[in-house]
């Protein structure tokens, strides 16, 4: 059903102004801006995904869906998987219980979205896939929040065919990796959540983390010092600012990558 995740959807309220905080943070331009239905898009190829930032400019049933978003801050909104064969997608979908909407097409791509009451709160649009991406530049890992690790667990893995590769408590928390593509889907147990799921933050793949650490100081980002990460042999640095509301972890990968 999934080949991998096409793209992370950031709400602000400002695109110009997200635009250029992306730039900085991710040493790439981004795109064209593109209005339609009320709100203003652009993408900026991150390597292995695309960070898509949407900021309502007027009216329209999808303009009004981003303003609710945005009530309750701006930051990581959406996830679009991608899929090799939509149809094919759109049935599996219509199965195993995700309430789909109608496949619509778009700039030349055809895509649909989940029912998010199916998916306990998560916005997730599937995306009929292009050309495979290239490997080890961009994005990590994506995090998701949840009360309910057993539910979480049978969303990404059983119904959309993620593949788990890792499933333990850390410190009395929960969590869970899932291959998605040339990423990780990391769940991750927050007791402190009602009854809806929580998309939460995004971890970025760099070659030499000291390198970044002072190129995004040096751009004026408060950013932590550089320590040792979760998985072996990595190092990571947290990136507090000009990330528009999505919180944010670079990490240096360990020599050798599952």
């Amino acid at each position: 059903m999934i080949a991998g995740l096409d793209h992370v959807v950031i709400a602000v309220g400002d695109l110009a102004a997200g635009a250029a905080a992306y730039e900085t943070l991710l040493a790439r331009k981004p795109g064209a801006a593109e209005t339609h239905d009320g709100v203003a898009t652009l993408r900026i190829d991150a390597g292995n995904v695309a960070v898509e930032l949407m900021a309502p400019v007027g009216e329209g049933q999808t303009a009004r869906r981003l303003r609710e978003a945005l009530e309750d801050g701006e930051g990581l909104k959406s996830l679009a998987f991608a899929a090799a064969d939509i149809e094919a997608a759109h049935r599996r979908a219509e199965r195993v219980g995700l309430a789909p909407s109608p496949i619509t097409a778009r700039a030349g791509a055809r895509s649909f979205r989940a029912q998010t009451a199916r998916t306990h709160g998560v916005r997730l649009f599937f995306i009929e896939a292009g050309s495979p991406p290239p490997r080890s530049a961009g994005l990590d890992h994506v995090v998701i929040r949840t009360a309910d690790p057993e539910r979480a667990a049978a969303l990404y893995g059983a119904r959309l065919g993620l593949d788990m590769r890792v499933d333990r408590d850390v410190a009395g928390r929960r969590l869970m990796f899932f291959r998605c593509g040339d990423l990780i889907v990391e769940i991750a147990q927050d007791a402190a959540l009602g009854a809806s799921d929580s998309l939460w933050g995004l971890s970025w793949r760099v070659a030499d983390a000291d390198a970044e650490r002072a190129r995004l100081a040096a751009a004026g980002l408060d950013v932590s010092e550089v320590r040792a990460g979760m998985k072996p042999g990595t190092r990571v640095f947290t990136v507090r600012s000009g990330t528009w509301g999505a919180p944010t972890l670079m990490i240096q990968p360990s020599p050798k990558r599952d």
